[in-house]
C-alpha cells in the first residue's frame, strides 16, 4: 500500500493495520491519539518516535514494558509509578524519582535500590524486611536496617561491616555458626556462645576453637 492511500484510511482502518504490523506506524503522518495507542501497546519502543506523546500515551507505552520509561522526556509521577510497577529497574532511567516512585520500585524489587542515591531509612527497611541480603546494596544502614535485615535472614550479618551489640546478638541466637562473620564479637555475644548448650555438648566445627582464640 502506498502511504498516500495510507493516509487516507481511518482511524478504525489504521489501528487494525497496526495490529496486524506495528510498523504500519512508521509511515502514518499525524496519528490520532488512539492510533498512538494501539501502536505502543503493539510495541511500547514507537513512543522514542512520538512528538510529544500524552500521558496516556506513555501509560499504554510503559504497560508493555517499564524500561521504555527510558524513552520519554519528563514523565509524570503518574507514569513512572506504572513504570516501577511493572518493572522495578525502571527506575534506572528515572531522574530524581520520589519517594512515593521508590518505594514502588523497590517493592516490585529489592535491587531497585542499587539505582536510588542516599535511600531513606523508610526504603531501606522496605528492601531488608523483603530480603535481608539486599542490605549489600546499602551504604551505612542504620542499626535499626541491619537488626531488620538479620531478623529476616541472620545470614545478612555477612554484609554488615561493624555490626552493633545488638545486631552481632540476634544472629549468633539464630545460628551460632554466624560468628565467623562478626570478626570483633562484643562480650555479650561471646557470653551467649559459652551459655548455649547447644553449643557446649555439641559444639559446631571450628566454632569451639574460635571462640577459644578470640
Amino acid at each position: 500500500m502506498l502511504v498516500s492511500e495510507l493516509n487516507k484510511l481511518s482511524e478504525e482502518e489504521l489501528i487494525s493495520l497496526i495490529k496486524k504490523d506495528h510498523n504500519i506506524f512508521y509511515f502514518i503522518k499525524n496519528p490520532s491519539e488512539k492510533v498512538q495507542i494501539e501502536a505502543v501497546k503493539s510495541h511500547g519502543k514507537i513512543i522514542a518516535y512520538i512528538n510529544n506523546p500524552n500521558d496516556k500515551v506513555q501509560l499504554a507505552a510503559v504497560k508493555f514494558n517499564g524500561l521504555i520509561i527510558k524513552y520519554i522526556n519528563d514523565p509524570s509521577e503518574k507514569v513512572q509509578l506504572e513504570a516501577v510497577k511493572k518493572n522495578g529497574a525502571s527506575l534506572k532511567y528515572i531522574k530524581n524519582p520520589s519517594e512515593k516512585v521508590q518505594l514502588e520500585a523497590v517493592k516490585k524489587s529489592g535491587y531497585a535500590i542499587q539505582y536510588i542515591k542516599n535511600p531513606s531509612e523508610k526504603i531501606q527497611l522496605e528492601v531488608v524486611q523483603s530480603r535481608g541480603h539486599f542490605i549489600q546494596h546499602i551504604k551505612n544502614p542504620s542499626e535499626k536496617v541491619q537488626l531488620a535485615a538479620v531478623k529476616k535472614n541472620a545470614h545478612s550479618i555477612q554484609y554488615i561491616k561493624n555490626p552493633s551489640e545488638k545486631v552481632q546478638i540476634e544472629a549468633v541466637k539464630q545460628n551460632i555458626d554466624l560468628l565467623e562473620y562478626i570478626p570483633n564479637p562484643c562480650e555479650k555475644v561471646k557470653e551467649i556462645l559459652l551459655q548455649e548448650d547447644n553449643f557446649i555438648l555439641d559444639p559446631t566445627p571450628n566454632s569451639l576453637e574460635y571462640i577459644e582464640n578470640i
